[in-house]
């Protein structure tokens, strides 16, 4: 019989139609990790894994709902599940989901959970979820998944039975299982308040925890998707890149998250440690403000998409750590529009489009902060890239801890990242015109009715044929110059196996503990 593990269940037909075909038919970006297994050999079950990320200080918490941190994640996903996760194309997968189906109107859902057990044994239920996402959406709180439950509508949602629950939803909406991948949307026991020692439903049960320190957990070995191979977990923190780096290459630890590009140059190939680049874990752009000049008219905008050397970019604000974008979000995930032509940089176009639009020798403020990587060089480059077609860019270096505030209204022009997201949710969340984080201020009521059109869709061609209409039109007149996407960079001891290359930061394969052995 085949193990469970790698026995994710498809839907009934019309529910695989819709949705699950797209989580499920791609898989869980186990390519690399099948890989390091062939090298390797069969999994060894055994020994304890110290991983290191940056952390949170003595604030942190095992609350698997106020997660924001990747360490948090990480503890997270070690010891919860939830109802979905997303594979390395950002679809979903099932997870205590086994399956999902819609109504025929898309706006009431019917998920059905697989047979799985919390830690003390009690089984997942229908009522479990209501509570755990009831806790996630009170107006009280501030978790950072209430926004994605934002569609569903709680109060007419119901358990029709204890494995199965029917969601009721404000609206139709074709990506429902998106939301039950959402970040931070963990399962949780009815009843739990307390967090002291917690009780989940994840591949490891609790073991110890010091904020701010290390979390310590034990392989869980009812886990229903089989059992992990280490015996022990232990998750440390070292808020300083190079002492993550020392940890590991000291023998302190076997595994380290965020290393940077010049750690990762340093060691690649020597042998001591193994670099592991996952792919396409941060967008690296700018953004326009295309409801106020000069970004008000799209010649100016197209002109600024062809002034980017985005290789240049890649190079000089990512160390080459990275490849280079095409002015849209999410390349490489489902429903990305890569048939689209790539941008190269033509400044004698940039100087023509200025010039039809009377903006000839521009001189435009660039707001960037040290807020994420990159963002500072990136600036400096691209002020180089716009001098060379005539136009004078401002860098104006502001507070990296309130940046992201102060750009989303504020300014013209400035510089902007995300981590990985399905591209229908950075549309929702971005790109309508009551999106509360649309930092480009691109509103169009035809382009909102697009995206409503594709959310009332049922078949998965269609709708994507409408996602490609809608990158279409911002690839030719959008807010975002997209010039890169960002490795994410982790590296491991070489006795460290199973750990998948192929998985952006925070999808279902990442920081995947439970797959990984120790030879």
């Amino acid at each position: 019989m085949n193990s469970p593990r790698r026995d994710f269940l498809l839907a009934t037909a019309s529910a695989a139609a819709l949705a699950l075909t797209a989580g499920c038919a791609t898989g869980t970006g186990r390519t690399a990790d099948k890989k390091n297994a062939a090298e390797a050999g069969t999994p060894k079950r055994g020994g304890t894994l110290r991983a290191v990320f940056a952390g949170g200080g003595a604030g942190e918490t095992l609350d698997p709902h106020a997660v924001n941190l990747f360490v948090d994640a990480a503890r997270a996903k070690a010891l919860y599940d939830k109802l979905a996760d997303f594979g390395a194309d950002l679809a979903p997968v099932p997870r205590l989901a086994e399956r999902w189906e819609p109504n025929e109107a898309l706006d009431t859902w019917k998920v059905t959970l697989r047979k799985a057990s919390f830690h003390d044994g009690r089984p997942v239920t229908a009522e479990d979820v209501l509570h755990s996402y009831n806790r996630i959406a009170d107006p009280k709180g501030t978790f950072r998944a209430r926004a994605s439950l934002e569609p569903i509508d709680l109060a007419a949602s119901r358990a029709l039975d204890a494995s199965t629950v029917e969601f009721k939803l404000k609206r139709p909406y074709a990506e429902f299982p998106n939301v039950l991948a959402a970040f931070g949307a963990y399962i949780i026991p009815k009843g739990t308040t307390s967090f002291d020692e917690p009780v989940g439903s994840g591949p490891f049960t609790y073991g110890s925890f010091a904020p701010g320190k290390s979390l310590v957990v034990k392989r869980n070995d009812a886990y229903w998707e089989g059992a992990p191979h280490l015996d022990q977990l232990d998750i440390v923190v070292a808020t300083e890149e190079s002492a993550r780096a020392g940890a590991l290459l000291g023998g302190q630890v076997q595994y380290a998250h965020e290393l940077s590009p010049a750690t990762a140059r340093t060691h690649e190939g020597k042998g001591r440690i193994e670099i592991i680049r996952l792919p396409g874990s941060s967008m690296q752009g700018f953004v326009m403000k295309t409801d106020r000049p000069p970004f008000d008219d799209p010649r100016v905008r197209q002109a600024f998409f062809h002034i980017a050397d985005r290789e240049e970019l890649v190079d000089g604000a990512l160390s080459g750590a990275g490849e280079i974008g095409n002015d849209l979000f999410g390349k490489g995930y489902q429903y990305y529009a890569s048939g689209l032509p790539q941008r190269t940089q033509d400044l004698g176009r940039a100087r023509a489009l200025l010039k039809e639009a009377g903006a000839e020798n521009l001189r435009v403020t660039l707001d960037t902060a040290p807020a994420g990587a990159g963002l500072v060089e990136a600036a400096g480059i691209f002020k180089d890239q716009a001098a060379e077609a005539g136009v004078t860019i401002e860098v104006k270096v502001g507070n990296k801890d309130t940046y992201w505030k102060d750009i989303l209204d504020n300014g013209t022009f400035a510089s902007y990242r995300s981590g990985s997201m399905p591209i229908e949710s950075h549309l929702s969340q971005r790109l309508l015109t009551g999106s509360t984080t649309n930092a480009t201020k691109w509103q169009h009521k035809d382009f909102d009715d697009l995206y409503q059109q594709a959310q009332s869709t049922r078949d998965e061609k269609e709708r994507a044929a409408l996602y490609e209409r809608m990158q279409r039109r911002l690839h030719d007149e959008g807010g975002f110059l997209i010039w890169g996407f960002a490795d994410w960079i982790v590296a491991t001891a070489p006795t460290v196996h199973g750990v998948d290359a192929e998985a952006p930061a925070n999808t279902l394969d990442w920081a995947r503990f439970d797959t990984i052995w120790l030879a």
